[in-house]
């Protein structure tokens, strides 16, 4: 018997609407890569809009026969059958009212999403209770339900719930959003830190476990992949929530402990040899990143060891303070992206994973050979950024190859949305990359598409990122809200529907899960959005300690973005106009004070 379909299955289309015949209850509907479906509607096909958090149900079924307009992007889920070349659309699912509306480029849309987020993590892990970090839990129930009596806290996902926190403040003003963020940050100093005096350095425990009331240290990762040792990567996120208070309040205790944590990157590391970059693992006696106790990460180094400081706290550092050495260390980070990591000849895939002389390493762990297509993305999301920093032909250059290869090798063209995990390397006969685990997809690599092609469409200007960035919103937000209990799912199936099997991608908190990912594309998305695409103003918050800030001045740039799209149109300090800015530098003279400021400022794109 051949391999024929002769049997119905549901599934999702994504695509632009080209036709409707009325007479006879049929629309085309063509994907991204131009397969055109005949799609017809059935007697009980309901149709809705993409329903924001917090939002009531948008019934849109009434009009769907009217909104079935030629170009307008939408998702209809339905049933293939055997007998019949047409596709039953049972739901429709558009993603604004009208042809050319996109309702997640609505002005308050991400920063909606945002404080819902927020309010859902706040209440999750605290309650109607004080807000305690002893009471914090890395792991978080699908319903925001807290695991009980004897648990382990994890550094980062504390650190990425912090960033979350303190991201809600900037863009809601919200004062409880500030003190979670602030407790937060301080609950790690007092429980998480580890300061070595002889060194000069500060490190952070991989986390601790929580039994009654006692406490013990965890030191060395607990995770198989880096069992044992001090990974990068968590030296590297227990940052990201500390810089974004630190944003927000000028904290000098803040900028004391990353200054120490730089230099634990600096001093152990950094290979200071003619490869440079920086090292994947130490090992947790001598601080050694070739102990052989190391085993499969000796004298390694990888994308995280490399490529996440800039996305993880080292932009926003920057942004912060403004310090030459914090755009150096960005600048050589980018340069060694662009220089090392490409593998044009061998697959469209970045390398990931490296020897110390930066030969490919294709045999670790489960890694092997294969590509995580968040990280090409997050890769192309980052030198554009960086790129208005400090401009390079090969920044752009990489940037905008990745963008153009991604959609064909890493997006799911028929249903949209971004895979997970392929073989970066065709096999024989094979015209599709191989999906390594499931082709379900994951929120934090929606992320990295939505903000990529946010900021390629915003810089760039070109029109078929703009679409690639709506394609990728429109999936997000169609199919990872959770819209009953708040938060947002860890996996969808490739078809869209939440992935509830178990485990990690059942809950709203794991080692994976945090409020980082998906606070950091509302804060983005509505940046790039507003700023760059709609140009739109928006309104940022902050809480500066008096003197906290390096000679009172506070830096305000959202984001790094091209020098002279956006400027300071008026600032409020305690709620009265204050004029002490400079607009076009995007910094504010803070007044000599004894008590904590609360800023206003409102930023506009310049037409």
């Amino acid at each position: 018997m051949g391999n024929t379909t002769d049997f119905t299955f549901s599934d999702l289309i994504a695509g632009y609407v080209t036709n409707f015949d009325a007479n006879n209850d049929i629309f085309g509907l063509k994907t991204s890569d131009g397969r055109e479906f005949q799609c017809s509607l059935t007697p009980m096909t309901y149709a809705k809009l993409i329903q924001n958090l917090d939002e009531g149900y948008p019934d849109a079924t009434g009009l769907m026969r009217s909104m079935l307009v030629p170009n307008r992007y939408l998702f209809t889920y339905g049933i293939f059958y055997p007998d019949n070349s047409r596709f039953d659309a049972k739901q429709i699912i558009f993603v604004g009212r009208k042809q050319d509306d996109y309702v997640f480029e609505k002005q308050n849309w991400w920063i909606d999403q945002l404080r819902s987020l927020a309010n859902f993590y706040l209440k999750a892990q605290f309650g109607d209770q004080e807000i305690d970090y002893r009471n914090y839990r890395t792991t978080i129930s699908l319903s925001g339900a807290r695991s009980q009596v004897n648990f382990s806290q994890e550094t980062d996902t504390i650190s990425r719930l912090v960033y979350g926190f303190a991201t809600a403040y900037l863009l809601t003003g919200e004062d409880k959003f500030l003190e979670a963020a602030e407790k937060g940050t301080q609950y790690l100093r007092e429980h998480m830190q580890f300061l070595d005096l002889d060194e000069g350095i500060v490190y952070w425990y991989h986390g601790i476990n929580v039994q009654g009331e006692q406490e013990h240290k965890i030191f060395a990762s607990e995770f198989g992949d880096d069992y044992h040792a001090i990974p990068a990567y968590e030296q590297i996120y227990a940052l990201a929530g500390p810089i974004q208070t630190y944003r927000v309040t000028g904290d000098p205790r803040i900028m004391e402990d990353t200054e120490k944590t730089i230099k634990l990157f600096n001093d152990f590391f950094l290979d200071k040899s003619e490869y440079g970059g920086y090292f994947s693992h130490l090992d947790p006696i001598m601080l050694d990143p070739k102990s052989d106790s190391l085993g499969s990460n000796k004298a390694r180094k990888n994308w995280n060891s490399v490529g996440d400081h800039a996305p993880a706290y080292l932009i926003n550092l920057w942004l912060a303070t403004g310090k030459q050495e914090y755009a150096d260390m960005l600048e050589y980070t980018f340069d060694t992206i662009a220089q090392r990591f490409p593998d044009n000849e061998q697959s469209p895939f970045v390398q990931e994973r490296f020897y110390e002389d930066w030969s490919a390493d294709t045999t670790w762990g489960w890694q092997q050979n294969r590509a995580v297509i968040g990280h090409n993305l997050k890769i192309a999301w980052n030198l554009m950024r960086m790129h208005s920093l400090k401009p390079k032909q090969e920044y752009v250059e990489l940037a905008s190859k990745i963008a153009e290869i991604m959609p064909e090798v890493g997006s799911d063209q028929q249903r949209g949305g971004w895979y997970d995990v392929v073989e970066r390397i065709l096999g024989e006969d094979e015209t599709v990359h191989r999906f390594v685990w499931h082709d379900r997809k994951a929120w934090w690599q929606q992320e990295q598409s939505i903000l990529a092609y946010l900021i390629l469409s915003g810089v760039l200007k070109q029109d078929q990122y703009r679409r690639l960035a709506r394609e990728a919103a429109a999936f997000y937000n169609a199919w990872f809200l959770d819209t009953e209990d708040g938060g947002v799912y860890f996996n969808v199936l490739a078809n869209g529907i939440p992935y509830l099997a178990g485990g990690n991608e059942r809950g709203k908190g794991s080692h994976s899960m945090s409020g980082y990912h998906s606070t950091e594309l509302c804060y983005l998305a509505a940046v790039y959005t507003n700023l760059l695409l709609t140009k739109q103003p928006m309104n940022f918050y902050f809480q500066p300690m008096p003197g906290g800030f390096t000679d009172n001045i506070l830096r305000v740039s959202p984001d790094i973005l091209p020098p002279g799209s956006i400027k300071i149109d008026k600032v409020e300090i305690n709620g009265e106009v204050y004029t002490n800015f400079d607009a076009e530098k995007l910094i504010v003279k803070l007044p000599q004070t004894k008590e904590r400021l609360k800023v206003k400022v409102q930023i506009a794109p310049v037409k």
